[in-house]
């Protein structure tokens, strides 16, 4: 039961898609160059073609229901499906049952109020009943008006447009609108930032613990763009980090680097990478930082560390344990010449 609300929601997930994988990529395109890391093309999915089937000026799905909204004469929710069937007959992402494209004709699964979207993590259903009246602004001027004049400031301050020293003429704007500039502001407010993103998994739809339910979750992972951003990642390098904190996790493993190396960091990394053998196709050095490509390597570097710790851990008990019994020992030694040199004397 999609309707507008859950139309405009989805409409913003992929703007939010959109700038999460152009972000992704540019920063990895930055980094390689900063580090002057070779840059392999990615291959992805640019889902500009279903933003653009939603946002479009002229023949995007919100500009035929403003259309709608604002024409005169008798304006129904069907009139509107049936612009919709013939200005976006033959775009790939639409789906529709009396579309202009035979191919879904025959689709029994789409009722004939209905639509279907193919976003990037599938499809989705709408229905048409209720977009026109949803889309219309019923905030009249004269109740804004009404509301600017309220003593209160908070009620004041909700209704801006209301001010007497804003007056527009001009018919107030449409829910979708108002909704496609709040994103297109969103936007450019975070192209100039450097956002990090939290991706929330449900596990299942008990809230329930110790219960995992893999159709959900992949469900989302697909919805969240995860895939594509894993894609992204594991086309190019999956692990980098500067030289100082790798030599000093890693330098347990080859005995020119530990316990101390007194060169450069880099050189370190150098002689680590060639004592433990590891391909050179596996990593590439950057200016300040080392990039491994496959997770396995680095998996690899992990288990060697895990068995180079408990052999030192061995050999620092075995020290303590023959410290301590040499310690026991030479106090015991002592101790028998002070009694042997007292029970000579009294002998």
């Amino acid at each position: 039961d999609n309707s507008f609300e859950q139309f405009i929601i989805n409409y913003c997930n992929e703007k939010l898609q959109q700038i999460f994988i152009e972000l992704t990529l540019k920063e990895e395109q930055e980094e390689y160059i900063r580090e002057g890391i070779e840059w392999t093309h990615i291959e992805y999915f640019n889902n500009a073609i279903i933003c653009d089937l939603i946002e479009n000026n002229q023949t995007g799905i919100l500009a035929m229901l403003d259309e709608e909204c604002l024409r005169p004469g008798t304006v129904t929710d069907d009139t509107f499906l049936e612009k919709l069937n013939q200005v976006c007959a033959t775009h790939q992402h639409f789906e529709s049952r009396m579309s202009k494209c035979s191919r879904f004709l025959n689709d029994t699964s789409l009722p004939h109020s209905c639509f279907r979207i193919q976003h990037y993590a599938g499809k989705v259903m709408y229905q048409v009943e209720g977009f026109v009246d949803k889309n219309n602004d019923l905030l009249y001027r004269d109740l804004s008006q009404a509301m600017w004049k309220a003593n209160h400031s908070l009620i004041k301050a909700l209704f801006p447009e209301g001010n007497p020293a804003k007056i527009n003429l001009k018919r107030p704007p449409t829910a979708g609108s108002q909704f496609k500039a709040s994103v297109a502001t969103l936007m450019k407010n975070l192209q100039t930032k450097n956002p990090n993103y939290i991706r929330c998994i449900k596990p299942n739809d008990k809230k329930a613990a110790h219960i995992f339910n893999d159709a959900l979750v992949c469900h989302q992972i697909r919805y969240l763009g995860l895939l594509e951003n894993v894609r992204v990642r594991r086309a190019g390098y999956a692990f980098r980090q500067a030289y100082e904190p790798c030599l000093e996790r890693y330098k347990m493993l080859c005995k020119q680097t530990w316990p101390h190396w007194r060169g450069p960091a880099r050189a370190g990394v150098e002689v680590l990478f060639n004592e433990l053998e590891i391909p050179e196709e596996e990593f590439s050095f950057g200016r300040s930082k080392i990039f491994i490509r496959n997770p396995r390597t680095l998996f690899k570097l992990e288990d060697l560390r895990k068995q180079r710790l408990e052999d030192l851990a061995t050999l620092i008990e075995k020290i303590y344990r023959g410290w301590k019994c040499r310690t026991r020992f030479l106090l015991m030694k002592k101790s028998q010449i002070v009694i042997a040199s007292w029970y000579r004397r009294y002998a």
